[in-house]
């Protein structure tokens, strides 16, 4: 399975860019995770460029509007997604500033909260890269702590 994380914008915050780099790296050992930023701009671009990048694959849209399952929920909808022969890639989409458009949105498999609260794209990043490899180890039967 094929885990793509697009994010709009490039992180400049220092800690956030640290963050994402261990987990990436942290990742690499539980499959394929990629980290693909696609540039800012006006919003009826960013979406057409989200959508365009994700095409056949199975859209995850983060958004505060979204479903918040915990992270064994979570876990076991990634579980399923996995195992569906018509999926081979998970598209994760972080939107600009603004937020996503309705026609991303509209466009979605699958719309996840990460929190009630408007995250900077950054820490969105951060956050959902985390619970990535907290699931890539939970599915793998690892305890977290001790990875």
């Amino acid at each position: 399975m094929n885990h793509r994380i697009l994010v709009v914008g490039k992180p400049s915050l220092s800690h956030a860019r640290a963050g994402i780099d261990d987990y990436l790296r942290r990742l690499q050992r539980h499959g394929n995770y990629s980290l693909e930023t696609l540039k800012d701009g006006p919003a009826d671009t960013v979406s057409k460029r989200l959508l365009d990048t994700s095409q056949k694959s199975f859209r995850i849209i983060l958004d505060e509007r979204g479903r918040s399952p915990n992270t064994k929920e979570l876990a076991d909808r990634i579980a399923d997604w996995t195992h569906r022969p018509d999926i081979k890639t998970l598209s994760y989409l972080i939107g600009p500033a603004d937020g996503h458009t309705l026609q991303t949105r509209d466009a979605a498999d699958y719309v996840l909260a990460l929190s009630p609260l408007t995250l900077q794209h950054e820490i969105a990043t951060v956050v959902l890269l985390e619970q990535l490899y907290r699931i890539a180890t939970i599915h793998a039967g690892i305890p977290y702590h001790r990875t």
